[in-house]
């Protein structure tokens, strides 16, 4: 049986409270809804979250050089927002940059579970969405991109980035056509 892993990336308060209401609920609704089909097939939900040190003396080089203050240790935009279907239990990896296998104990945590299909979901699609599934497929993992639970500030370059990855690094698929293999593989 292929072992499915959903990875929600960068769903923070800093990120999600700079979109407009109504697009907002509708990804956090969307990525609840995904989080609850592999919950209820008891497959791994992992959350990853970007915070820095309020120096920025962890952060990347565009933050420090610009003083970019957003996602700090301790704050309430670093948090997961509070609408989505985040357990105190549930896997956490923090991350210092746009890739959540940098600098992190993911490839670890990914040992345990030992998937052959990562699911990722989150912001920002052209930036930390995109770097996720290059540095997975550089693991030769097969990666799904969440239609439904992506989106990005950056619309064109989201696209842009979208059209690149996917049938290339990754396929870009809806939460209906996720939902469908998901039950086909358990059972």
């Amino acid at each position: 049986m292929t072992t499915h892993c959903l990875i929600v990336i960068d769903m923070l308060n800093d990120f999600l409270d700079r979109w407009q209401a109504d697009q907002r609920a509708k990804l956090i609704e969307s990525t609840n809804n995904l989080i609850g089909e592999f919950r209820r097939l008891t497959l791994p939900v992992i959350w990853v979250r970007q915070e820095f040190n309020s120096d920025l003396n962890d952060a990347f080089l565009e933050m420090r050089d610009k003083g970019i203050r957003i996602t700090i240790e301790g704050t309430r935009g670093s948090q997961i927002h509070t609408d989505l279907a985040y357990r105190p239990g549930d896997v956490t990896i923090v991350k210092k940059r746009y890739s959540p296998f940098f600098g992190t104990n993911l490839d670890e945590v990914l040992t345990v579970f030992d998937p052959t299909l990562l699911v990722l979901a989150g912001v920002n699609t052209h930036a930390c969405i995109r770097m996720a599934a290059i540095d997975a497929y550089q693991r030769d993992l097969r990666i799904i991109l969440a239609a439904d639970c992506i989106g990005s500030y950056d619309a064109e370059h989201a696209q842009i980035s979208l059209s690149y990855m996917d049938g290339k690094i990754a396929s870009v698929m809806t939460n209906a056509e996720i939902t469908d293999g998901l039950r086909q593989s358990s059972g």
